[in-house]
């Protein structure tokens, strides 16, 4: 039997994790106004052609989550750029996935890395240099040398603030697509729980 290529697995993993997430109701309650999408990159991925991701994201119909395409190659540009940035401080990275963050959000992302041993982090978009904000492109080493420096390495749960037009959203990070759909679960069945 031939082994799979990294571009398959990785397509397969985004695949189940993309059948999770359209199995849990509860996380239709952390859909961001932005949507949601989910990436996995290649080992030693350097741009973002080399990230699969949800073409047209995740978003929610009938009360599910719902993908509006396949997992493409791609098909992503913040959250790729994100992954790529973040495996300069941990190359162990490959999966991220966004979702809304709020103050009870905050909270149950705490606790989840309380009880986990998890780092969590922020990123403080007040701090911004105007210099960096007004160069396109620019942000995205900035926001992960911010997040880095203020959480003491690269945390598996974090929210980046709002900025000027920017939604705040939390974001999960991990190894594998499925990895990181499985915190986002958690995360929104104890948001729902709380609701």
């Amino acid at each position: 039997m031939a082994r799979k290529k990294p571009a398959e697995i990785v397509i397969a993993n985004l695949a189940s994790a993309v059948t999770m997430l359209e199995r849990c109701r509860e996380f239709a309650y952390l859909m961001p106004e932005v949507r949601v999408n989910l990436v996995y990159a290649l080992p030693g991925a350097r741009t973002p052609e080399e990230v699969a991701a949800i073409d047209g994201r995740i978003t929610v119909v009938n009360g599910l989550p719902h993908t509006s395409g396949s997992p493409k190659w791609g098909a992503s540009d913040h959250m790729a750029r994100l992954i790529i940035e973040i495996r300069k401080y941990n190359p162990e990275i490959n999966a991220g996935i966004n979702f809304s963050y709020d103050r009870a959000v905050h909270e149950i992302m705490q606790e989840y890395c309380r009880e986990k041993g998890l780092r969590f982090g922020w990123i403080d978009r007040t701090q911004e240099p105007p210099e960096v904000a007004e160069r396109d492109g620019s942000s995205m080493p900035w926001k992960v040398k911010q997040l880095v420096n203020s959480s003491g390495g690269v945390p598996s749960l974090f929210f980046e603030g709002d900025g000027w037009g920017k939604e705040p959203l939390s974001v999960a990070l991990g190894t594998y697509a499925t990895e990181v759909t499985e915190i986002a679960i958690d995360i929104a069945r104890r948001y729902y729980h709380k609701q």
